[in-house]
Parts: structure tokens; C-alpha cells; sequence
């Protein structure tokens, strides 16, 4: 198998185990702040032990990003145990409206005019998950709270990744100061949760394996496969094939809990991943032709 065959299959594996985080933070009877928080834990020893031969490498800067991070953990389940997972991996997956409003400050990289464009479809498809009244479900039983607690996912989903970028522009030893701001971020999550996730009787052995794989295989594993595959096959590709993890999130939580979202919500979903896909076709055909450009 080549090497660029076996990276395009792990980005594959990559979406598919992070497509999995709604269904499988839903399955489990243990309370938000009990996943939240167990999840990070197990996430972080198991990112220690997979990058053991790259070990972190401790900064201001990487625990200033590891804040942004834990957030966006906590965040995100929070919200996919109040609504449902198409609308939590839906609004999470409008960071980059929030990157390109905070870019110009964190990183002075200026908006474009295609940016603008951009900006307004994702602002279009994020006002229709607040149109109308969302039916509850037993694993989403309050749409509305749940809708804007993973609206705050999506804010510090952006910070992290501008902050990922930061990281880069700021270390020779990119990818191990990528890994220690990955263990922080889940070390926090699971230090701020760990308050209100007592008392634990409510936790069956079987809880504890779903939530113990949920940090293993759907975070610390992912990232894994990611950064080990991500270098390899060209920046568009990779885009469109971590888009499968919005798409088949929500069908993982509609096979095994039922959960139908409504149509403002599908009708945003949509609009959210289309304009994403064609922002990042736009974005890698310009920066071809800037590279073509360059060797004539």
C-alpha cells in the first residue's frame, strides 16, 4: 500500500472515530460533567502514552491553547447532552466564522473579500438552528440550552485552532508543542469538571468502558491518526475528508437513539458544510495557482 493510499485511510479512520463523539457521549447514563471530565482524563494519559516518542513540550503558549481546548471539550458535551448531535457537531462546525473575525487580531492575517462572502452564508445557516422550536428527545432534552451551549463550543473550537496556528509561528518543535496544548486542554477539562461530577453511583462498569473508549479512541487516538496522516495528502483532500465526520455524526445518534433533527436544522447543517466545502476548493485552487505562478 503507498504511503499517500494508507494517509488518506487514516484521515478516513480519523473522521469516522470523531464522528462518533455524539452517539457515544448520548449512549452512556452518566451526567455531562461525568463524560466531560473521565473523557479528558482518558484522553490525556492516552495521548502521553501514543506520542510517548515525541514527548509534549511544555509552554505559556501551549497552555494558554490547551484553555481554549478544554473548553471546547467541555463545551461540546455539555451541549450533546442537551440537544442533538447534528446540531452540536453543526454548530461547532461554524469556528471558522469566528477564525476569520479573530484572525486579523491574534494572528494579523486580513479578511478577503471571498471571506466576507463566506461569513455571511455561515452566518445564514447558524441563524436557522434558532428558528422555530426543536423537538425534545430523551437524549436531547432541551434543544434551546443545548443549542447555545454548543454555539460556544464552535467560539472556543476557533480559539483553539488559532491558537494551533499561533503555536506554529512561535516553536521550532511545532507538533510536540501541538501535543502538550492537547494534554492540557483535557487535563483542565477534567479538573474543572470533576466538582460536579460526584456522586458517581450513577455509573455502571459499562458507562465507564464508553466513556474510557471515548477518550482513548475518539480524541486521543484521532488526533493521532491525524497528524501522522495530515502532512501527506494535499490540504483540500484532507478537508473533505474530515467533512464526513459532521455528516455521519448525526446518523450514528439517529440509528442508535432515534434523534431526528428538525428542518431548520438540517437546512442549516447543509448550508454550513457546503459553504465550507466550497471555501476550501476556492482556497486551495488560489493557492495552487499562487504556487504556479511562482515557478514561471
Amino acid at each position: 500500500m503507498s504511503e499517500l493510499m494508507r494517509a488518506r485511510l487514516q484521515l478516513l479512520a480519523t473522521a469516522v472515530l470523531f464522528s462518533t463523539g455524539g452517539a457515544g457521549i448520548k449512549a452512556t447514563a452518566m451526567t455531562s460533567w461525568q463524560v466531560a471530565g473521565f473523557r479528558s482524563a482518558a484522553a490525556a494519559l492516552a495521548l502521553l502514552v501514543f506520542m510517548r516518542a515525541s514527548p509534549p513540550l511544555w509552554s505559556l503558549r501551549a497552555c494558554a491553547v490547551g484553555c481554549a481546548y478544554g473548553a471546547t471539550m467541555t463545551f461540546f458535551v455539555l451541549g450533546n447532552k442537551l440537544t442533538t448531535a447534528a446540531n452540536t457537531i453543526y454548530l461547532q462546525s461554524t469556528a471558522p466564522l469566528y477564525i476569520l473575525l479573530i484572525g486579523p487580531w491574534l494572528l494579523r492575517e486580513h479578511l478577503r473579500r471571498s471571506d466576507l462572502a463566506f461569513m455571511a452564508a455561515l452566518a445564514c445557516g447558524l441563524v436557522l438552528f434558532f428558528v422555530g422550536t426543536e423537538q425534545p428527545y430523551a437524549t436531547a432534552p432541551d434543544p434551546a440550552t443545548g443549542n447555545l451551549i454548543a454555539l460556544l463550543s464552535g467560539v472556543a473550537w476557533a480559539f483553539t485552532i488559532t491558537g494551533l496556528r499561533w503555536l506554529k509561528t512561535g516553536s521550532g518543535e511545532a507538533d510536540r508543542a501541538t501535543t502538550a496544548a492537547l494534554v492540557t486542554g483535557n487535563v483542565i477539562a477534567f479538573v474543572v469538571c470533576l466538582p460536579f461530577a460526584f456522586p458517581l453511583d450513577n455509573a455502571a462498569p459499562a458507562d465507564w468502558l464508553i466513556v474510557a473508549a471515548l477518550g482513548v479512541f475518539q480524541v486521543a487516538l484521532s488526533y493521532v491518526l491525524l497528524s501522522s496522516a495530515v502532512h501527506h495528502v494535499p490540504a483540500l483532500e484532507a478537508s473533505l475528508l474530515l467533512l464526513i465526520e459532521p455528516v455521519l455524526n448525526p446518523v450514528w445518534a439517529w440509528l442508535l437513539h432515534g434523534e431526528r433533527p428538525g428542518p431548520w436544522s438540517i437546512a442549516g447543517g447543509a448550508i454550513i458544510l457546503a459553504a465550507t466545502a466550497v471555501k476550501t476548493a476556492a482556497g486551495a485552487a488560489a493557492a495552487e495557482k499562487t504556487a504556479t505562478d511562482e515557478h514561471r
